[in-house]
């Protein structure tokens, strides 16, 4: 199953290391501050690294997506599809908080180019709170406010929003990976490929083009990934009826990948099953 918009969550990683930013030197008389500790390092051998490459790999940006669709003869705009949810940040449980923050950030940078300003300001406030839930630190936030603040003054243009979303990954990752747990930004990946599944896979069923869907949708190990997060030990042993449709989504995502080929009756299994979770959002 394609990871089709994890979007800004992943990047486009040149392998560049961003510089820290300069601290702001204690005023006179007033003690420093002690140094935050940094992440500590993680232990994953060398077989870990290379599936988690791998898989990384399979995560097409969205204009990719829009290409690949085009170059299969499907007309649909992806950005056009999105239902214009209101998506709350205002549940407990931080596996769904988590999700949802990924389909809002799938729904923002499919949209960016497109939808009115009221839209975009509300998407990031949406993910602003949804990071903040996850633990993201203060840079995330203040990076956020920023962007909205530019945009409420038409002060960047929606090309450059889309980059600096992208930047903002560099940041984001490790303070949510450190503050929260490896497994938040396999899910909120989920998220984002929640609504990119439902998406293709409603462009598919619209125009009746199934013999693309194999190219585009049949990608198990994606599958996989997400589902050992899910599952992960010591994840949440009641989980609530959000998480428990999103697991029951997966293996049924996982059936429809193993099969030999998909057609029509798979491709709207799979529109179903993730409509059916995004429903709930």
């Amino acid at each position: 199953m394609v990871l089709a918009v994890a979007l800004a969550v992943v990047g486009c990683d040149d392998g560049a290391e961003t510089p820290a930013p300069a601290e702001k030197a204690p005023a006179a008389g007033q003690a420093e501050a002690p140094a935050k500790a940094p992440p500590p390092p993680k232990s994953f051998d060398a077989g870990t690294l290379k599936a988690d490459a791998e898989t990384i790999a399979l995560v097409p940006s969205p204009a990719e997506m829009e290409k690949a669709l085009s170059g299969a003869g499907i007309d649909a705009k992806l950005g056009e599809m999105i239902k214009d949810r209101d998506i709350k940040m205002d549940v407990d449980n931080k596996d769904q908080i988590a999700v949802r923050t990924g389909v809002v950030l799938a729904d923002l940078v499919l949209t960016v180019k497109d939808a009115d300003k009221a839209q975009v300001l509300a998407r990031l406030n949406r993910l602003k709170a949804g990071f903040e839930k996850l633990g993201a630190g203060t840079d995330v936030q203040a990076t956020i406010d920023e962007l909205a603040t530019q945009v409420d003054n038409d002060a960047i243009t929606r090309d450059k929003l889309l980059q600096e979303m992208d930047e903002l990954s560099g940041v984001m990752v490790p303070e949510l990976e450190y503050e929260a747990g490896e497994w938040v930004v396999p899910l909120i990946h989920a998220g984002s490929w929640l609504e990119g599944a439902h998406l293709v896979s409603g462009a598919l069923k619209a125009e009746g083009k199934y013999n693309a869907a194999d190219a585009m949708l049949k990608q198990p190990a994606v599958v996989d990934y997400f589902i050992k997060y899910v599952n992960r030990e010591g994840g949440d042993k009641a989980p609530d009826e959000v998480v428990k449709r999103l697991r029951e989504t997966l293996n049924t995502l996982k059936e429809v990948a193993a099969k030999p080929t998909l057609g029509q009756e798979e491709v709207e299994t799979i529109h179903s099953s993730t409509g059916a979770v995004l429903s709930m959002l």
